[in-house]
């Protein structure tokens, strides 16, 4: 008998053992003795709450299905630079235990409580891409129904990382994911279901959420990939959350501005080209763009380079052209009026070609442009293709030299006040294809831009 009591001491203890691990239902049946109308007397779940260390299954070959659903109540905030999507989220989650069973019509009708939740199995459920600690707050409880179903809540501030594309800022659209899974349990232990359907979830999201901030939901999709870890499988639930800028803010704040700055140095060429104010004053406006970028640079994303700061670039660059195209057009004037050099024979053939009236509309011969009609003998620089010499006779030959001179004499002021026309006119005619040819870049490189924003 004294061999025989160690073996039946390890005989009783294996079967104890075996019991817990099998998880009998009838072992933790709830007696409704603890039930009354005042409450129910925590004692009477004692065996469950000592029991919460454990999966809550009678056989464990069998796993435990978990729906999942959340709410997105915030978008607080979205950090390109470091790639990260900070929301606040309520996540729900529903369970069956087995070993939460009780009579309703024998425990004074109640059929449904709320207990500590710290007192129950929880599922590890956590967020993949999840860059913070959960911070649960203690103290949240979790409904219980009389048949085991168990719905527990709770509120989560979380900062997950999110492949953030700038490029089409402030237009962007973000697709970020929060993947649900199962630190611990493997799909042999714990598979994953939904509590809501995807538009429900969806649906809710947008009545409940709170921020009218910069970015608002657009709608939220679902997949369920395995995830596997050595010979380990995971099983997973990840939702594809889509997020729109609301981008009222940087139109009238940066697009609108500089626009108008653009519009007012195109405008600007409709000044006199001989009118000294006309580059003083688009150098004011260059520099008072240049001002408004430094400004308005905290409201640009930091990293990466989006097609704002292109169209930016392109708008500072046609403000300098249009500021060289000035000085230009200034210098041709400067050296028309001080000191014009023989215009080319090319030149002024093509001059006349674009000035000259067109043989289809004849017009009265006007005074004021005869200039233009000038012969390529009359401008300085170029000789007369013949010189005829030896035809006068000798007694007249002085005094019709003179007269000649005299003559020549006349005409050299008028040469050259006709030469000054003609470059003033070439360099007007220049001022116009060239704000032409900055009018045909301009709207081709904002119409370009605005395409690529619409993509």
């Amino acid at each position: 008998m004294e061999g025989g009591w160690p073996l039946m001491r390890g005989l009783f203890l294996c079967l104890t053992v075996s019991l817990l691990l099998q998880g009998r239902g009838d072992t933790f049946t709830i007696n409704c003795s603890g039930f009354d109308q005042d409450g129910v007397d925590p004692a009477a779940f004692q065996a469950v709450f000592d029991r919460k260390a454990f999966r809550p299954v009678i056989n464990y070959s069998i796993p435990t299905k978990v729906n999942i659903s959340f709410t997105l109540s915030a978008i607080l905030e979205v950090d390109a630079q470091l790639q990260l999507l900070t929301s606040f989220l309520w996540i729900d989650m529903m369970w069956d235990n087995p070993f939460i069973n009780w009579k309703p019509e024998e425990c004074v009708g109640i059929s449904k409580l709320t207990l500590l939740a710290e007192n129950l199995w929880l599922p590890d459920i956590f967020i993949v891409e999840s860059m913070d600690v959960d911070q649960t707050s203690p103290g949240l409880t979790a409904y219980v129904s009389s048949g085991g179903r168990t719905y527990y809540s709770k509120p989560m501030r979380v900062t997950s990382i999110c492949n953030l594309d700038i490029f089409y800022f402030p237009f962007d659209q973000q697709n970020c994911t929060f993947t649900f899974s199962s630190f611990l349990y493997t799909e042999d232990s714990m598979l994953l279901g939904l509590e809501k359907e995807v538009w429900e979830i969806t649906d809710t999201s947008r009545n409940v959420i709170q921020t009218q901030g910069e970015w608002e939901l657009l709608g939220i999709n679902k997949v369920t990939p395995k995830m596997s870890v050595g010979s380990k499988v995971y099983d997973q639930i990840m939702f594809y959350v889509a997020i729109r800028r609301r981008p009222t803010l940087y139109v009238i704040n940066l697009l609108v501005p500089s626009g108008f700055l653009v519009a007012i140095d195109a405008l600007s060429f409709y000044l006199p080209a001989e009118s000294e104010n006309r580059a003083p004053f688009k150098m004011t406006l260059l520099l008072g763009y240049n001002v408004f970028l430094l400004m308005m640079n905290d409201l640009l994303p930091i990293s990466g380079t989006p097609l704002i700061s292109v169209y930016f670039a392109l708008c500072l660059s046609l403000m300098v052209v249009s500021l060289l195209e000035t000085v230009f057009i200034t210098y041709l004037l400067h050296l028309a009026t001080t000191k014009p050099p023989p215009m080319p024979q090319w030149l002024h053939s093509l001059l006349l070609h674009y000035t000259s009236p067109r043989k289809c509309c004849p017009t009265v011969p006007q005074k004021e442009n005869k200039g233009l009609g000038l012969t390529p003998t009359h401008l300085p620089g170029l000789k007369e293709p013949v010189e005829l010499v030896g035809k006068m006779s000798s007694p007249k030959e002085a005094e019709l030299n003179g007269h000649t001179e005299s003559i020549s004499t006349q005409q050299e002021p008028e040469a050259q006040k006709h030469l000054v026309d003609l470059w003033v006119q070439f360099s007007h005619m220049m001022d116009t294809l060239l704000f032409r040819i900055y009018l045909l870049f301009m709207a081709s490189s904002i119409f370009t831009v605005i395409v690529l924003w619409n993509t």
